[in-house]
């Protein structure tokens, strides 16, 4: 988990309590709270040998990686330096979180607080103690010069006053949102601030002091952060434009925001948010552990035992049951006997009716908020007309600039990008983003995806997966080892090996895992799919599927008995390097990592029978002196690499 109040629920969720911070208000202050997060240390053997080799490729070939943007010309603002030259800046990098290279000379006004009256559809009234709906923010200012206009910077989650409300064996609330959380908050209070930025808090319906019930995601909420934003923009110190920030939950409020965006909002940075809550908790039917309790989860942990305690929202008994159904009944109607889904899937609306940016931060080991929410967004919001950039690393769900929760990764589950994997430049990127949309300033980014190998290379491609890719198709029973067989919930698994890769192989974009399976006499089955480096034994990425799925999405259908069909799997986004000489392995078991089995696991008579299939790879060939890839700043240059 990552280390702030606006991080997500799943802090809660993994073990259905409310793990908060004690509560400290501190009038104008700044408090950092963290919390661990439950991971393997690097091998330190590991780290030393990334870091030899990007010194050698910085030696060797250095001077062919800054031949793209502007022709390695790097005069103009600071701001403005090429992605290739960034490593040569003179950053500062003694710190756990990005910095700029220049201070800005604004100081912090004291904080206000606002309560902004929001009129809701009659859909969403509130069913238990009625009310007016109000949403409460905290907002600090920075003494520029009376009559100067600046823009703001909003981050708005359900994390202020969060958590076990003072009950025994639970702690206090967390922090309100008068303090800068430690996540966005304090890091926009003390970097962008200072440089003109507005910066406001907000707490979503139904928690810290906002009014209302708390629509988990749904209609209500949405309502409430965009008559937030609107407010923001139509102050008299405002410029007129809002840009939305925030990690987990705190990024998925940004997608909200853009649902049916206010004019004033002009750019989001969702980091790891989850573009839908069906989306969140669902991979092609099969599902995380932690969806069954989510809805329930959020709700007790906002309850006080006051009057709050009788705010209900009308799907708060929706909520709680939809999960169950869907996972136990879905092709017979368990997830759409509601429209509990559907009012919660963020992603077909921005397409449709947002005209602002969007920054997308991920991580390609997140296993809080799966990177396949990142990709192919990016390239639909693209097609729909929405500037967009993403940067994704093989962290998991932390920040692009936290080295020291990056250096807690396991093997095959990120640490061999690391350190390389922090990027200490992300809040120059930031600032030149923030700069065109918020300020008008400069000429407008360029869209493009930044992306890292699994042994912790970078390259930048102007979509990902990238347009040159070619697919390399295999078929399972010619071409590998191993597929037949079959997968049930009792044990029985199947393995499957490709032939030796003679040149060294780049997966880049996401895998298909075409599937011949049978059913038998319980006519259900789920396959979960984890790709291997066999030479070395390196795990390099997963899919899974519930059959009813077998042809992908959201829309279940019904199996028979003793019936063969075709499963269209998908891994989640690779982008891996397969050495030459090396081979891959693919083991289906019936579930793993944080799924749940299948409906049928338990039943001797249930299970699939593997007959084959295809699995399509996609890859692309990147030479070292290749101009697309590109060194990160050296931070373990300032500060000791985190133990």
């Amino acid at each position: 988990m990552a280390g702030a109040p606006d991080d997500d629920v799943e802090i809660v969720l993994d073990a259905i309590i409310a793990d908060a911070a004690q509560q400290k208000i501190i009038a104008g202050g700044i408090e950092e709270l963290n919390h661990g997060r439950r991971q393997l240390n690097f091998s330190a053997v590991t780290t030393v040998a990334v870091s030899i080799v990007f010194l050698l490729l910085a030696m060797t070939f250095g001077e062919s990686l800054i031949k793209t943007t502007n022709d390695g010309d790097s005069s103009g603002d600071w701001w403005d330096t090429p992605l290739q030259l960034r490593h040569t800046m003179e950053l500062p990098m003694d710190t756990l979180r990005a910095q700029l290279p220049v201070n800005g000379t604004y100081e912090a006004l004291p904080y206000t607080e606002h309560f902004i009256e929001v009129e809701l559809p009659a859909s969403e009234q509130d069913v238990g103690f009625p009310g007016p709906a109000l949403m409460h923010i905290a907002l600090w200012l920075p003494n520029v010069p009376e009559g100067e206009k600046i823009p703001v910077i909003m981050t708005i989650h359900p994390y202020y006053d969060f958590g076990g409300e003072g009950m025994p064996g639970v702690g206090d609330d967390s922090s309100p949102n008068t303090v800068p959380d430690g996540g966005v908050g304090k890091w926009v209070y003390d970097t962008f601030l200072p440089h003109g930025y507005a910066f406001a808090q907000a707490s979503t319906f139904g928690t810290g002091q906002s009014t209302h019930c708390q629509d988990v995601k749904g209609l209500g909420e949405q309502t409430g952060i965009q008559a937030a934003t609107d407010w923001l923009g139509q102050q008299n110190w405002s410029n007129g434009n809002v840009g939305l920030m925030g990690k987990s939950y705190a990024g998925t409020t940004n997608w909200e925001a853009a649902q049916n965006p206010s004019e004033h909002l002009k750019t989001i940075v969702p980091i790891s948010g989850s573009i839908g809550v069906q989306e969140m908790f669902y991979r092609n039917g099969s599902s995380e552990a932690r969806a069954m309790g989510y809805d329930a989860a959020y709700q007790a942990a906002t309850t006080d035992l006051t009057t709050d305690d009788v705010r209900m929202c009308s799907d708060d008994l929706v909520g709680p049951l939809n999960p169950w159904s869907t996972w136990g009944w879905a092709e017979f109607g368990g997830a759409d006997w509601s429209d509990y889904w559907d009012e919660r899937r963020h992603l077909p609306d921005v397409l449709e009716n947002y005209k602002g940016s969007v920054y997308i931060v991920w991580g390609l080991q997140d296993w809080n908020v799966d990177p396949y929410h990142a990709f192919p967004t990016y390239q639909l919001l693209r097609d729909a007309g929405i500037n967009t950039r993403a940067i994704s690393g093989q962290w998991a769900h932390n920040y692009p600039d936290q080295p020291d929760r990056h250096s807690e990764l396991s093997s095959g589950y990120g640490s061999e990008a690391y350190p390389n994997m922090s990027r200490m430049d992300w809040a120059v990127e930031l600032f030149g983003w923030f700069n065109y949309y918020l300020k008008d300033i400069g000429e407008e980014p360029e869209p493009m995806v930044q992306i890292q190998t699994n042994d912790g290379r970078w390259h930048v491609e102007e979509t990902w997966p990238p347009e040159d890719v070619s697919l390399l198709v295999h078929d399972l029973s010619s071409d590998w080892n191993g597929a037949s067989g079959t997968v049930n919930g009792l044990g029985s698994s199947v393995t499957m090996t490709s032939p030796e890769f003679p040149n060294q192989t780049h997966i880049s974009g996401l895998p298909t895992l075409h599937l011949e399976v049978m059913t038998q006499a319980c006519n259900g089955g789920q396959i979960f799919a984890t790709m291997y480096d066999d030479t070395s034994n390196l795990r390099l990425g997963h899919a899974t599927m519930d059959i009813r799925y077998r042809d992908g999405g959201y829309e279940a259908k019904a199996t028979a008995p003793g019936t063969g069909y075709t499963m269209l799997m998908e891994f989640n986004p690779l982008d891996v390097i397969v050495p030459a000489g090396h081979s891959l392995r693919i083991e289906l078991t019936e579930t793993g990592e944080d799924y749940l089995p299948g409906p049928c696991a338990g039943n001797p008579l249930g299970g699939l029978i593997i007959e084959g299939g295809t699995v399509g790879l996609p890859l692309i060939d990147r030479p070292v002196d290749d101009d697309r890839w590109f060194l990160s700043p050296a931070w373990w240059d300032q500060q000791p690499i985190p133990s």
